[in-house]
């Protein structure tokens, strides 16, 4: 195989790390709660960790690719990801475990955009379209099965080892990548990074999560969760303002100026909010309370993908 072929395998791995892994724990979330005692706030954390820094910090990774380079924002992104899989998987309670999954977000931050951006940048023309489509379908197809591996692995060595397949796999990752990938960067991008937006979106995004998180136990009259929904309010009416000012803006508005882009973000939106919602409730349902196996929950998830 040539050095392109070798790269394409080495994004697909990659990609399919973090596709895997925002799918394969909700099957392991009944085992993991009884073994730590966590709570069912504790389990939507464990959850929302890892998507709440890939969403808000996955713009800054690609702009550090663009600018500092793809492949060396990819290894890192790999290289922090596989610490904080390792992390997850000998977490002696659910603080750490979920402390360990927003890590393990930061790093899926840097590897997602880089891995798109590094095949754009290895192909041209009609091979760019066929590795494109190759990357998209394998990606798919490994997250449908992430949670049926992850559910044999958790019926017959525990819910640990769903974060210790990543390590061996991250290897191979880190291998192709040093020995086949090319380095590229956009040479036209030579502003600053938007910290301040990256952290107006953290900020602005957790504080809402936290708050409805906390909403169910405490009661939306709570001080806590009152004011840590209007800090995140706050914060993200911030973000926008900041975003129309600065030069170069971690979150282009003009974007948004296209019809087309608006609704298409929008759907998106609104397809993983209901996805998200089942694909956090259905395992626990068919685990805890029909008795499915882990393996037969994860199988019972194969028509989302």
């Amino acid at each position: 195989m040539s050095r392109r072929r070798w790269t394409l395998v080495a994004t697909i791995l990659g990609s399919s790390l973090t596709f895997i892994d925002g799918t394969v724990v909700n099957v392991a979330l009944p085992a993991l709660q009884t073994d730590l005692q966590a709570t069912i706030t504790d389990v939507q954390w464990i959850v929302e960790a890892y998507a709440l820094f890939l969403g808000a910090l996955i713009l800054v990774g690609g702009s550090l690719g663009d600018q500092f380079g793809r492949k060396r924002m990819f290894l890192y992104g790999t290289a922090l990801f596989t610490l904080a899989s390792a992390g997850c998987g000998v977490a002696p309670s659910a603080a750490m475990l979920i402390a360990a999954r927003a890590v393990q977000g930061i790093g899926a931050a840097f590897l997602v955009p880089g891995s798109l951006a590094i095949i754009t940048a290895t192909f041209d023309g009609t091979e760019r379209s066929r590795a494109i489509g190759t990357w998209s379908g394998f990606s798919a197809i490994t997250t449908a099965l992430g949670p049926v591996t992850g559910g044999w692995l958790i019926e017959h060595f525990g819910w640990r080892a769903v974060f210790f397949l990543n390590l061996p796999l991250a290897a191979i990752v880190l291998v192709l990548s040093l020995r086949f990938m090319d380095e590229s960067r956009d040479s036209s991008r030579t502003g600053r990074i938007d910290w301040t937006g990256a952290a107006l979106t953290v900020t602005g995004l957790g504080a809402v999560v936290f708050g409805l998180l906390e909403w169910p136990p405490l009661g939306g009259g709570h001080p806590l969760v009152a004011g840590s929904l209007a800090a995140g309010v706050v914060a993200l009416w911030w973000l926008f303002r900041l975003e129309r000012r600065v030069a170069t803006p971690m979150l282009p508005l003009a974007l948004f100026g296209s019809p087309t882009f608006t609704r298409a973000n929008l759907l998106t939106l609104m397809l993983y909010a209901a996805l998200g919602a089942v694909m956090f409730l259905a395992p626990l349902d068919l685990i805890q309370i029909q008795h499915y196996s882990p393996t037969a929950a994860g199988a019972a998830l194969l028509p989302f993908p």
